[in-house]
């Protein structure tokens, strides 16, 4: 595994032990256990985790997710740690490297910053680039729904197009923050959103960012 994916997934794992099976987590609806559980399914069930993202799988990722959460929660989060089965695509490095990354990092985050006392966690520049690369080629998927443009703006000034749209709305943080906002987690990321006001509040408010 990629040396990012490998620390994000064993302080996921860290964390989520730490927190218990029912703590709160920035994913709307969701405990620590149903977190866990996802991180699992997707990993381990290719055959449930396309409903993610297709609508026609939902009801079968809905059965197995049921059957994962129902697990002993340290039975999960040994799965979370031990990574991907032997044949998993999961195990080539640049498999990991594009996919488990952003993944890691999210739900990493949705788990510190649904605590009352979290913090913010210093990156080092070396992984803030990789989180930026990573942005820059999924930015067009997850920021396509949005009411409004939408420009993604690093503090050197490094910029990239999430929506091509009017009015727009340009947000500057670094990588790590940049994805939380894009990844629908507005509440929590540190971005300064500049633009008209009711195109702000939209984005701040609304739902259409985020696979």
């Amino acid at each position: 595994m990629s040396t990012f994916a490998k620390r994000e997934r064993l302080l996921l794992a860290d964390l989520l032990e730490t927190a218990g099976p029912d703590a709160p987590t920035l994913c709307e609806g969701w405990v620590t256990r149903d977190l866990a559980a996802h991180v699992v399914v997707r990993e381990r069930r290719p055959d449930a985790a396309g409903g993610i993202l297709i609508k026609q799988l939902a009801p079968r990722l809905d059965r197995v997710m049921e059957e994962f959460t129902a697990k002993p929660y340290e039975e999960l989060i040994q799965l979370i740690r031990t990574g991907p089965p032997r044949f998993s695509p999961f195990q080539l490095k640049q498999i990991d490297e594009a996919s488990n990354i952003i993944e890691f990092y999210v739900h990493t985050e949705d788990v510190r910053r649904a605590q009352p006392d979290w913090s913010p966690r210093p990156l080092d520049p070396v992984f803030q680039d990789a989180l930026w690369s990573r942005l820059e080629r999924t930015a067009r998927l997850t920021g396509r729904g949005t009411a409004t443009g939408l420009v993604l703006r690093r503090p050197d000034g490094r910029t990239v197009v999430a929506n091509r749209g009017t009015p727009v709305v340009t947000a500057t943080g670094e990588p790590s923050e940049l994805l939380l906002f894009l990844y629908g987690r507005q509440s929590a990321a540190t971005v300064d959103l500049q633009g008209e006001e009711n195109a702000i509040e939209q984005l701040r408010a609304g739902k259409q960012l985020g696979i």
